[in-house]
């Protein structure tokens, strides 16, 4: 899929997965392909999740997070309308 274009970047994901060092450490991480966490980012729009990171893949992100010294806590992968 690739980066969604530019100035199209849903939140928490694009913020939780800047902060964790971009899209392929998250995939890793989470054991995902690359293309999933741009995917998070994107607008439902354009086949993306509008910002959601799925719920299976938040124990791995925090943990993600704790060992790179990250403050995140489970409340910031909620999408505040």
């Amino acid at each position: 899929m690739g980066r969604p274009p530019a100035g199209r970047l849903c939140e928490p994901a694009a913020t939780i997965i800047r902060m964790l060092g971009g899209a392929e450490v998250v995939a890793e991480s989470s054991g995902v392909c690359t293309s999933a966490p741009y995917r998070w980012q994107s607008e439902k729009k354009l086949k993306g999740t509008g910002g959601y990171i799925p719920y299976k893949h938040h124990a791995a992100l925090l943990r993600l997070a704790r060992k790179r010294g990250v403050k995140l806590n489970p409340q910031d992968f909620s999408i505040v309308a």
